[in-house]
Formats: structure tokens, C-alpha cells, sequence
């Protein structure tokens, strides 16, 4: 790899106003040109940086992490999305957050792209990016109104490299939004260092503090883990909400019920989002940080055993500070 250049893809659809928006007004800053197209794919360049647009779903340009490399001789250092959020709750939001979906069988469907029991490495800029998002967001006045959060683990495409998702929600209203779309470009222009200051959230400079959040347990939203997370230098690995944990409740409960003797793919999950998480921090200590709350106990139990059998340990939130 000696030689080579290393660059940050940033991926847009123009399918999406939450994605292209954001894009546009990233483009519509200095330094920007041409850069080579990939099937189809048009690119610009600046600096170690490439912006790439394609016009299928979000989701499901798999792999274009290694196709760039194959197409350009470049080395991906990292992949970020820019799409919509969608929620039940139509809130606007700004989120961030790693993907994968661990928790799939072989066979299972895929609503939202990805391979089953895959997740890919969770970019380490995902915490020092949330704290980023909310700044730039409060500096435009966006908050209150939306709210910044980090979300769960969850959906494709398929990528090797560290991964993040930055998105805007949750209705067509506030995906068309300028002003969110411009706190996302200033996000990604910031936050990559494009303009004067020194990009955030880059492992290998900052690892002074080694300790990153895995966390285990809650709702999408995460809010146990978000609050850690909004307190100071916290690194983020993979977050594995209650859904993403399938636990086939034992018939005959017992105190001591073994993890082993837990069906479902909760265990499978966990290692997968270790082991990924590992990848995206060498030389970090990951900790597990449960939602405890979100579990029974004989769920608590066995994912305490599981977490033991792996050798990974479980923080408290003062352990992670």
C-alpha cells in the first residue's frame, strides 16, 4: 500500500433528497473537481476525499468500497453514507450510525440490503462525529427542533471498510430541508478536514483514551448508550438494540440458566459486532455497555456469560471516561 492514496468515499443517491441535498451543498464548497466515474457512478475529488453519486436505492450498491479501489488504484480508508431516516415518530432528527445486520440467518430476508450475520467495521468517527453533529447543528439553530441521535446497528449496503451513515428524518419535509442538508455537508466538510482544521475522529491520532463502546441492549435510539456517548471522548463501536439480540426464552427458567442453553441469534450478533468492532479500532479496549433495564434475567445472565466466554469485558459508564 506504500505510495498509494488513501481517500474517504462519501457515498450519495440522487434518488434522495436527504442524500443528494447534503452532497450539493457539500460540492457547492472550495476545492471540488471531477473525479473518474465508476460504472455510471459520477465522482468529484478534493483533497484525500471522494463524493460519489449513483441513482439506485441507498442500500443496495453493494461493495463500493472495493470496487472503487479495483476501478482507481486508490485505498479506501472509509466509507460515509448520506441518506433519509425514516421513524414512526415523524421527529426531525439528525442521526449517525454503523451497519450491519448481525443478527440475520442465512436465508432470512434482507429489507434493507446487507448479508446475513455481516456487519461492517463501525467508522470510529461515529462518536466524535455525533458531538460534531450536535455543535453544528445548535450553531444553525436546528436544535431543539431536531433532535441529534445515534441509531442502532442496522441495514446494508455491503462495505469492508469502516462505515458510517449520516441521515436526515424523518418525513419528506425535513429531507428536503437546506438547512439540515447543509449542517451535514458542514459535518463531513469539518469533520474530514477539507477546510482549515484537522479532521475529528481520526483512531490513529486520537487514541490517547483506547476505550470503545460496545453497546448491548435498548431501543434503536439507543438512549443509555447516546448518553455516555454526549459526555465526552467516547469511542463508538457497533450498537446492537434489543431487536437485534433474538432470545428464545428458555422453558424452564432457572437462576442459573447457561447462555448455551439460549436459542436464537443474539450470540452470533454479539460476535460478529465484536469482531468487526475490533477491526475498526486496533489497539482500542472494547467494552461492553448493556442497557440493563431493556433485559430480563435470565437474558442478562446469559449474555453476562457469553460476554465472559469472549473475554469481553462490560463497563460501567464512569469505565468509559
Amino acid at each position: 500500500m506504500k505510495g498509494m492514496k488513501m481517500v474517504s468515499l462519501i457515498v450519495a443517491t440522487t434518488i434522495d433528497p436527504a442524500s443528494i441535498n447534503p452532497a450539493k451543498a457539500l460540492l457547492s464548497m472550495p476545492g471540488w473537481r471531477p473525479g473518474p466515474s465508476l460504472q455510471e457512478i459520477k465522482s468529484f475529488a478534493n483533497q484525500d476525499v471522494r463524493v460519489l453519486q449513483h441513482d439506485k436505492s441507498i442500500v443496495v450498491e453493494d461493495d463500493l468500497d472495493n470496487r472503487w479501489e479495483e476501478a482507481t488504484g486508490e485505498i479506501v480508508n472509509e466509507v460515509i453514507f448520506l441518506s433519509r431516516h425514516t421513524a414512526v415518530s415523524n421527529r426531525p432528527a439528525l442521526t449517525v450510525h454503523p451497519i450491519g445486520v448481525p443478527h440475520l440467518r442465512e436465508g432470512d430476508a434482507l429489507p434493507q440490503g446487507g448479508r446475513p450475520g455481516w456487519a461492517a467495521p463501525p467508522n470510529p468517527r461515529i462518536g466524535p462525529w455525533l458531538r460534531l453533529l450536535k455543535k453544528i447543528a445548535v450553531s444553525h439553530n436546528l436544535v431543539p427542533e431536531f433532535e441529534i441521535t445515534l441509531e442502532g446497528t442496522h441495514h446494508g449496503p455491503i462495505t469492508n471498510k469502516p462505515t458510517l451513515f449520516v441521515e436526515i428524518g424523518s418525513t419528506e419535509e425535513y429531507w428536503q430541508r437546506q438547512d439540515a442538508a447543509q449542517v451535514v455537508a458542514e459535518l463531513i466538510w469539518e469533520g474530514l478536514g477539507l477546510g482549515e482544521g484537522v479532521a475529528v475522529g481520526n483512531w490513529s491520532r486520537e487514541n490517547d483514551k483506547k476505550k470503545v463502546l460496545l453497546g448491548i441492549g435498548g431501543g434503536h435510539y439507543a438512549p443509555r448508550h447516546m448518553d455516555i456517548v454526549m459526555k465526552g471522548d467516547v469511542w463508538v463501536g457497533h450498537l446492537l438494540s434489543g431487536y437485534s439480540l433474538p432470545m428464545e426464552e428458555p422453558s424452564q427458567l432457572k437462576a442459573d440458566t447457561d447462555a448455551k442453553d439460549i436459542g436464537g441469534t443474539w450470540k452470533q450478533a454479539i460476535k460478529e459486532a465484536f469482531e468487526a468492532t475490533k477491526t475498526a479500532f486496533p489497539g482500542g479496549e472494547i467494552l461492553a455497555h448493556l442497557d440493563q433495564k431493556s433485559f430480563k434475567g435470565w437474558q442478562k445472565n446469559a449474555i453476562f456469560g457469553y460476554l465472559s466466554d469472549l473475554n469481553i469485558k462490560v463497563g460501567k459508564p464512569n469505565d468509559f471516561f
